[in-house]
């Protein structure tokens, strides 16, 4: 995956939540579906910018950034802000 394809996914992503979003303000989603997709669709934009962000720290540190793994839904969702 490259960096182009984890911001077309990111891209893809936030595209979701405005869909979801503008659907729910039409009143063609329920607001309990509504919150859990949102939070699925959250968790999976903190995975890939978090695997961006591991991307360029490794091209900063000199090395491939293919090693880049994605982080799991529960590492992600550990960090401090």
């Amino acid at each position: 995956m490259t960096e182009q394809d984890v911001l077309a996914r990111i891209k893809a992503l936030v595209d979701q939540e405005h869909e979801l979003r503008a659907q729910a303000a039409k009143g063609d989603l329920d607001p309990k579906a509504e919150r859990q997709q949102l939070a699925e669709l959250e968790v999976m934009l903190d995975q890939a910018w978090d695997l961006l962000r591991h991307r360029r720290a490794r091209i900063d540190q000199g090395e491939s950034p293919d090693g880049a793994e994605p982080s799991s839904p529960a590492q992600v969702e550990g960090y401090l802000q």
